[in-house]
C-alpha cells in the first residue's frame, strides 16, 4: 500500500457497511423465509387447529361425568360414565398422536428454513471482496453462521407455531368458559393484564442479555480459533503467552457466564410468575362460585370442576404466548444479525451478461490502462495511472520496496479488487466484463503465504481441476518439484497434510501451491513472491519449471529478491503506487536510477556474479539461482576442488 497519496481527484471506495441488527430488522423478512414451504405451513396449521379443538373436549366431558354420569338426578349411571371414560381416552391419545405429528412436522419445517437460511447466508459471504474478510473476525462470522442461525430456528419453528396453537387454545378455552358460567369468566379474565405487564417488565432486559450472549460467544469462538489452531498453539508457545491466552478465555468465558445468568435468572422469575398465577386463579374461582351460589346462581360441581380445568387452558396458554413474546422480542436481535450480513452489497459483482471465453482460443495478453486505485477506509491512494501491457510468452516483473502497491497491482489482475478508475483487460476484455468463471480459468494466483486445506495431498493440488487423473496430478507435483517429497510419506499422495497444511514446511507448501496453479494450466499466471519460502536448489528447480510453463503464456511476478527475476522481458520498478522505471535488466542498471539502487543494495557495489556450469550462482560467497549464464571462473572451480 503506498504510503503517500497518489491523486486526490478520485473517489475513495469505502469498505462495506454493515448495518446494526435492529436496522437490519423486519418481521416480514421473517416471514418470507417460509414462502418456498407454504404447504407445509398450512399442515402444520391445521395440526395447530386440530390439536387446540381436541385439547377442551375433555374438559367439557369433565361436567357430564361429574353432572350426568357420577352425581346425576338418577344417581350412578356407570354405562354413561364407561362411554365418556372411553372418548376422554379416545381423545386424550388422538390429541397426543396430533401433538406427535404436529411436533415432527414443525420441526421439519423449522430444518428446511433453517438450512435454507444458513445456505443463503454463506452463499452471500463468498461474494464478498477481501476487503470486507480483511476487516472480518473469522469467529464472528463462525458464530452468525452456526449459533445465531440455530438460535434463530426456534424463532421460526417452536415460537411461530406456538403463536398459533396457543392462540387458538385462548380462544376455544375462553368460548367454552363463557358457556358453562359468564360470571366466572368475567373474574378470571381480571388477571390477563398482570401476565401483560410481567411480559412488558423482562421482555427488552430479555433481549438484551440475548444480543449480549451472542456477542460473547461469537467472541469466545475467535478467541479459540485462534489460539487453539496449531499455529496459534505454537506462537503461544514460543513466545510464552499461554497464561495470557488462558486469561483472554477465561475472561470471555466469565462475560458469557455472567450474561446467561442474567438471562436465566430474567426467564425464571417470569415462570414464576406464571406458576403462582396458575395456582391462584383455581382458589379465586372456588371464591367467586361461593358467592354465586350465595347469589343463587345455578352453578352445579362438574360446572365448577369444569371451569377450573378450563383455567388451566386458558392460561397456560396466554403463559405461553407471554413467553413467546419474550422470545420473539429475543430472536429480533438474532435475525437482525444474520440480515445485516444479508444486507451487505457486494462490491465485486458479476455483469449482467457477462463475457464467457473459450479457454482455447485465450492468449492471455493482460493491460492495465491508466488504473487508480484506494483501498476501502485507507488514508492514502494504492496505485495512480498504472499503465502497461503483458503479451503471451512475456515474463514481467514488478520490483520495489515494500507497500509500494506491487501486490495490488497482482490482486486486480485477478479482480481480487476493482480499479476506482481505469480497466484492467485480457485479451482486449475488461475484467469486469468477464464471467468469474472465466477469469478463474484464465488467471492461475501463486501467493506469498499458500494456503492448504486440510485434506489430502492430491485434494490440495486439484483443488481447481477436482476432474484432473492421478497422472496430470503427478505430472503437476513433479513440475514444482515436490512429486519425490509426496512419495517419501507413506500414503503419498494421499496424506491428510492437517490444518492449514501444518504438517509440511513452508517450502513444501509453497511448492504444492505451484503444483495446484500448474495442474489448472492458466493462460495468465500471477507470482507473488511465489518462491519467496524455498531454499536455493528448490527455487533453482521451480525456476526450471516455471521457465517451461511461462513459454507461450503472460507472467507477472513481484520478487523482492532480484536474482529470480533477472530473465525478465520487462520489470517495472514500483514507488508509491506509480511505475517509475521500466525496462530490462541490463537496461534498468545502465540508468542507474532506483532498480540499480536496488540491485546495489541487495548485490553491493562492484559485486560480481558467476554462473558454474551446473547452474549454481555465486556472488561474493553467497549462492543464487540465476537464468542468465555467466562466464565460469576461478569462484567455480574453487567450489569443484571443494
Amino acid at each position: 500500500m503506498s504510503d503517500s497519496p497518489v491523486s486526490a481527484r478520485h473517489p475513495v471506495r469505502e469498505a462495506p457497511k454493515i448495518a446494526s441488527p435492529s436496522e437490519a430488522f423486519s418481521w416480514r423478512r421473517v416471514a418470507a423465509l417460509f414462502a418456498p414451504n407454504r404447504g407445509r405451513v398450512a399442515v402444520v396449521a391445521v395440526l395447530v387447529v386440530v390439536g387446540a379443538v381436541l385439547g377442551i373436549v375433555n374438559p367439557l366431558l369433565i361436567q357430564r361425568v361429574f353432572d350426568d354420569a357420577l352425581f346425576g338426578d338418577a344417581g350412578l349411571d356407570l354405562g354413561l360414565l364407561w362411554t365418556l371414560v372411553i372418548v376422554m381416552v379416545v381423545v386424550a391419545i388422538g390429541s397426543g398422536v396430533v401433538g406427535v405429528v404436529q411436533t415432527i412436522q414443525t420441526n421439519a419445517l423449522g430444518q428446511v428454513v433453517l438450512r435454507r437460511l444458513r445456505d443463503r447466508l454463506y452463499q452471500h459471504l463468498q461474494t464478498l471482496s477481501l476487503s470486507f474478510f480483511s476487516g472480518a473476525r473469522t469467529g464472528d462470522l463462525q458464530s452468525r453462521l452456526s449459533s445465531d442461525v440455530s438460535s434463530a430456528q426456534n424463532a421460526v419453528t417452536t415460537t411461530l407455531s406456538s403463536i398459533l396453537s396457543n392462540g387458538i387454545t385462548f380462544a376455544s378455552a375462553l368460548v367454552a368458559m363463557f358457556l358453562l358460567s359468564w360470571q366466572l369468566t368475567a373474574v378470571t379474565l381480571l388477571a390477563i393484564p398482570f401476565f401483560v405487564l410481567a411480559t412488558r417488565a423482562v421482555g427488552s432486559r430479555r433481549e438484551k442479555y440475548t444480543l449480549e450472549m451472542q456477542a460473547e460467544n461469537a467472541e469466545m469462538s475467535t478467541i479459540t480459533q485462534e489460539t487453539l489452531s496449531v499455529s496459534g498453539v505454537t506462537l503461544a508457545k514460543l513466545f510464552g503467552r499461554q497464561q495470557r491466552e488462558i486469561d483472554r478465555f477465561t475472561a470471555s468465558s466469565e462475560k458469557l457466564s455472567a450474561t446467561a445468568q442474567r438471562q436465566q435468572v430474567i426467564g425464571q422469575a417470569f415462570f414464576t410468575v406464571v406458576q403462582t398465577f396458575l395456582g391462584i386463579t383455581p382458589i379465586i374461582a372456588y371464591l367467586a362460585a361461593g358467592y354465586a351460589l350465595d347469589g343463587g346462581t345455578n352453578l352445579t360441581a362438574g360446572t365448577i370442576v369444569a371451569f377450573t380445568t378450563l383455567q388451566n387452558r386458558l392460561f397456560f396458554p396466554v403463559a405461553r404466548m407471554l413467553e413467546t413474546f419474550v422470545e420473539l422480542q429475543s430472536s429480533r436481535a438474532l435475525f437482525g444479525r444474520i440480515f445485516s450480513y444479508l444486507d451487505i452489497e457486494p462490491d465485486i459483482v458479476e455483469a449482467e451478461h457477462p463475457v464467457r471465453l473459450d479457454a482455447d482460443s485465450v492468449s492471455g495478453t493482460t493491460a492495465f490502462d491508466n488504473v487508480h486505485f484506494h483501498y476501502p477506509d485507507a488514508a492514502v491512494a494504492s496505485l495512480g495511472d498504472v499503465t502497461f501491457t503483458a503479451e503471451p510468452g512475456q515474463l514481467i516483473a514488478f520490483v520495489g520496496p515494500s507497500g509500494a502497491g506491487k501486490s495490488t497491482i497482482l490482486q486486480l489482475v485477478a479482480r481480487l479488487y476493482d480499479p476506482n478508475e481505469g480497466a484492467v483487460n485480457i485479451d482486449g476484455i475488461s475484467l469486469r466484463d468477464m464471467s468469474f468463471e472465466s477469469l478463474a480459468l484464465t488467471v492461475g494466483f501463486v501467493t506469498q503465504e499458500s494456503y492448504l486445506f486440510a485434506g489430502t495431498l492430491r485434494d490440495n493440488i486439484s483443488y481447481g481441476r477436482p476432474d484432473a487423473t492421478e497422472n496430470e496430478v503427478v505430472e503437476a507435483g513433479r513440475a514444482a518439484a515436490i512429486h519425490d517429497r509426496i512419495m517419501e510419506f507413506e500414503d503419498g499422495y494421499d496424506t491428510v497434510v492437517g490444518e492449514r497444511g501444518f504438517r509440511l514446511s513452508g517450502g513444501e507448501r509453497q511448492r504444492i501451491a505451484i503444483a495446484r496453479v500448474l495442474l489448472s494450466d492458466p493462460r495468465v499466471l500471477v507470482l507473488d513472491e511465489a518462491t519467496s519460502a524455498l531454499d536455493t536448489a528448490s527455487e533453482r528447480r521451480i525456476q526450471e519449471a516455471l521457465g517451461e510453463l511461462i513459454a507461450g503464456r503472460t507472467t507477472l511476478a513481484v520478487a523482492h529478491r532480484l536474482s529470480t527475476i533477472q530473465a525478465a522481458d520487462v520489470i517495472h520498478v514500483v514507488d508509491h503506487g506509480r511505475i517509475i522505471e521500466s525496462g530490462s535488466h541490463d537496461e534498468l542498471l545502465a540508468q542507474s536510477g532506483a532498480y540499480a539502487a536496488l540491485y546495489r543494495e541487495q548485490f553491493g557495489d562492484g559485486e560480481v556474479e558467476t554462473e558454474c556450469a551446473d547452474g549454481t550462482v555465486l556472488a561474493d560467497g553467497s549462492l543464487r539461482p540465476h537464468d542468465h549464464a555467466r562466464t565460469d571462473g576461478e569462484a567455480c572451480r574453487r567450489l569443484a576442488r571443494a
